[in-house]
């Protein structure tokens, strides 16, 4: 009589759930695992004797008896070492040396030679499949217990060995559940005052505080040395932590990639930041089974392409469908996934390859030819999903001329205080910040006052801009609104929108 042991595997970040059956008949030893297993996974019956051995038990080989495992659904390709405890309980539970009930049990983890188990990726979204099920226990290596027990309603067993695992389905030494703390990290607080040693750049610090508040994307034009590397890493400092939904939201897609490794679920929100050597493949997500890349990882959190024109055409232009929908669908041979990719995009770029284009007191050594070429790497339709275009100056050692001094506390606060007016307006829908508003409801959310609506609509038609760019401004001046405490959008917020949408100076020189 077979038996069956439950499992799951992770496509995507989405979990599967898996039936681990072994079954025996008289005969020469052999020992078989189908079901489109991966060479993981058919290595696994060695691993399996192995550590069966070493945890004082007869392994498989033991007995003269032709053993197959089968890993159902079998038109689901299964990858990974996860599946070793399953089969290891399987094969020991067919052959009659330990006796309990797998209902109502999922289990996961790869088995060392030695009985103990390793960390097992995407344990996070099978901690969701189980609870959905309606499994009452989920049985993971004890270094996934504080990742897993995130998820309420399912009892965590962590377990360090096989013959820990062994006690406990036999009641012989139980493991007491793994208890979610709920509690932050201590090395996640972050200070945020890298922006207040920053000196100068007013303006773009003004800019950094409206995109941290909507969610807005930004792009920062300007030479080097300017500091446009420096202040995209401090907004990673002034954005908001996430709430528990997003954190589990976020927390599902790292586990899928593997970064997570026996830590507290983080709120602190991601920031990646790939090097423009970087494929499309790896910003985008993909492989020959669908993996998320580097803008899902960025999910809820910040993207940061520093030299945006030495990015490759492809991968530039990949990001504008995930831009624009939140999402992306990575399809290969193998099948296909939808991923999560709900980002800040910040990036930043040089007037030329030289960078001096356009100084005052440096001369620029690149052609005419070579500084069209360099900018044209920008599609237009890449530039006009930039929410904020901004140029940054280069800022001089006595630091003569410089604005009104930006108070970073008070920004800070009210970058807390617009997102909780976000929070509470968004309540009843799937969005979180402004930049999520979309044309269906962007007329509800985003009420101007007469005479901002007409200075927005003179803007459009007097600079021929796109729908896109009448949306963005909008939404913008609802973020500026926010930050002033107003309901209304009134003037002043377009106005004030219209300077960070509408840059005169970002590639007018060569029209």
């Amino acid at each position: 009589m077979p038996v069956k042991i439950f499992s799951a595997s992770v496509v995507g970040i989405d979990a599967q759930l898996v039936e681990v059956e072994v079954d025996s008949s008289p005969g020469l030893f052999s020992l078989n695992i189908v079901g489109l297993p991966d060479k993981s996974v058919k290595e696994s019956k060695d691993r399996v004797a192995g550590a069966i051995k070493n945890s004082g038990l007869t392994p498989p080989s033991g007995k003269h008896k032709k053993i197959i495992i089968n890993l159902a659904p079998a038109d689901v390709k299964k990858e990974g070492p996860s599946y070793d405890l399953p089969i290891a309980l399987g094969c020991l539970l067919e052959s009659g040396q330990i006796k309990f009930n797998p209902e109502k049990r999922l289990i996961i983890g790869e088995i060392s030679l030695d009985g103990s188990l390793r960390h097992a990726n995407g344990v996070l979204s099978v901690a969701i499949l189980a609870k959905k099920l309606g499994f009452k226990e989920l049985i993971v290596p004890v270094v996934n217990a504080k990742e897993a027990s995130v998820i309420s309603g399912i009892n965590i067993i962590g377990a360090a060995t096989i013959n820990d695992v062994i006690g406990h389905i036999t009641n012989l030494s139980p493991i007491s559940p793994y208890v979610f703390s709920g509690q932050r990290p201590e090395n996640e607080a972050n200070s945020g005052d890298s922006l207040s040693f920053i000196k100068g750049q007013e303006s773009a610090k003004r800019a950094l505080f409206v995109a941290a508040a909507g969610g807005h994307n930004i792009l920062m034009f300007g030479p080097p040395g300017s500091g446009k590397t420096i202040l995209a890493k401090a907004l990673s400092e002034i954005i908001p932590p996430m709430n528990l939904e997003e954190s589990v939201e976020v927390a599902k897609i790292h586990s899928s990639a593997g970064l997570i490794k026996d830590s507290y679920l983080s709120f602190k929100r991601p920031f990646r930041d790939p090097h423009h050597t970087t494929s499309a493949v790896a910003v985008i997500g993909g492989g020959t089974f669908p993996k998320p890349g580097e803008i899902s990882l960025a999910h809820r959190g910040v993207l940061f392409l520093d030299e945006l024109p030495e990015f490759p055409r492809s991968v530039l232009e990949a990001l504008r469908q995930p831009l624009e929908d939140g999402m992306v669908t990575v399809s290969r041979a193998a099948g296909s996934a939808t991923l999560p990719a709900k980002f800040m995009l910040v990036a930043a770029m040089n007037p030329c390859p030289c960078g001096n284009y356009g100084d005052n007191k440096l001369n620029c050594i690149c052609s005419p030819i070579n500084v069209i070429r360099y900018r044209k790497k920008i599609s237009g339709p890449l530039l006009d999903r930039m929410d904020i275009q901004i140029n940054v100056s280069r800022e001089t050692v006595d630091g003569n001329g410089q604005k009104k001094i930006v108070n970073i506390d008070e920004m800070k606060n009210s970058i807390v205080t617009a997102r909780k007016i976000q929070e509470n307006r968004f309540a009843k829908s799937p969005i979180f910040t402004n930049a999520e508003i979309n044309f269906k409801n962007i007329d509800k959310y985003c009420v101007l006052e007469p005479e901002a609506e007409r200075i927005l609509k003179n803007a459009i038609t007097n600079k021929n801009l796109s729908m896109r760019a009448y949306h963005k401004i909008k939404k913008l001046g609802r973020t500026i609104a926010d930050l002033a405490g107003s309901d209304i959008i009134r003037e002043n917020h377009i106005t004030e929108a219209l300077a960070f949408r509408v840059n005169e100076n970002i590639f007018s020189e060569l029209a």
